[in-house]
């Protein structure tokens, strides 16, 4: 497919990178606004962005590598894997479930209670929360929420996901991730930074307020990410990311295959999910793409590799929306809306 990039144009009003590439041809890369609208630093090709939830997909990865490894199985129950308090929790959860959005369990934000991510923090500082145990007190004491098999989007499960990579290898979860999805996959400009520390090249994630005005987003999300998000990427690594995992150079061909099967309906428009990660199938159930994305206050971020084209694309704007239109405009340049 010829597809001439040059004419490719996004919105005036986008602030962030985005990426395309075709296996390892570039297709097109923009950058536009400010990284620090203060100083008038513009956004650049290395840039590092916040991806919020988008890192989910780094948590599986993880895993899948300790299931490889026999530390741990699909079949585990949470209750052998950790050794926490968890009284009101279903005995019947397992990994698999936690991986899906499965099991029920109670979230620490919970979308169907709360629509304002920042409304967490007038109780409980965002600057207290840097490690994964730090999360517990918000959701540890709480009963389920809903039936184990039924699919609810869940960032606690993360958040024991993230524990349970700790316990099963050792180390502090960004520290695995860093050695063991991070370095395999190049991606050398990636990272879990606090807020309070950020290296340079790294875009500050700003909230657009009705009257014109603006603010930074430091005092709306946790000071350091962690296993259900945070981390922060150039649209480069993230390419990468995928290359490498479409590669089988972070996990074997099979189980590479079983965290992209989709594992679970989320919808009846061809919506699964696999195991931290998007599935978007065809009506002749081809998959169109898998796909990550994430939204946090001052976060917008979307990537996605489309199969059938051999496409991957990466969209990061450090806005709170923005990314979804840019990776739509993308979709219907290489022809595969």
């Amino acid at each position: 497919m010829n597809t001439n990039w040059s004419d490719f144009e996004i919105s005036s009003a986008f602030s962030g990178t985005c990426l395309a590439v075709r296996k390892h041809d570039l297709l097109i890369e923009r950058q536009q606004g400010y990284a620090n609208r203060s100083e008038r630093l513009p956004n650049r090709d290395v840039t590092r962005f916040g991806i919020a939830s988008g890192c989910k997909l780094f948590t599986a990865i993880a895993i899948c590598q300790l299931v490889e490894q026999g530390k741990l199985a699909f079949t585990s129950l949470l209750r052998d894997c950790l050794s926490l308090d968890l009284p009101k929790f279903d005995t019947r959860v397992t990994v698999e479930t936690l991986l899906t959005h499965t099991s029920g369990i109670p979230d620490y934000f919970d979308e169907s209670v709360m629509d304002d991510f920042e409304e967490l923090w007038q109780q409980r500082p965002m600057y207290q929360l840097r490690r994964l145990s730090d999360f517990l007190p918000m959701f540890q004491q709480q009963s389920m929420k809903h039936e184990i098999g039924e699919f609810h989007y869940n960032n606690a499960g993360y958040i024991l996901l993230g524990l349970i990579v700790e316990q099963a290898s050792g180390l502090t979860f960004s520290d695995y991730i860093e050695q063991f999805v991070f370095t395999p996959a190049g991606m050398t400009d990636s990272g879990y930074f606090s807020l309070d520390a950020l290296p340079a090249d790294t875009a500050l994630g700003y909230i657009n307020n009705p009257d014109g005005s603006w603010r930074t987003n430091q005092y709306s999300i946790p000071v350091k990410g962690g296993s259900d998000g945070g981390a922060f990427v150039t649209v480069a690594d993230m390419a990468k990311l995928w290359d490498a995992l479409l590669r089988h150079r972070l996990l074997g061909q099979q189980m590479t295959t079983r965290l992209l099967t989709p594992h679970v309906t989320v919808n009846d428009r061809g919506g699964h999910y696999g195991y931290g990660a998007w599935i978007q199938l065809e009506p002749n159930e081809e998959v169109f793409k898998y796909h990550v994305m994430g939204y946090d206050p001052g976060v917008s971020f979307h990537s996605a590799y489309y199969p059938a084209l051999e496409v991957t694309s990466v969209v990061c704007s450090n806005e709170s929306e923005g990314a979804f239109d840019v990776m739509k405009a993308i979709e219907v340049k290489v022809g595969a809306s």
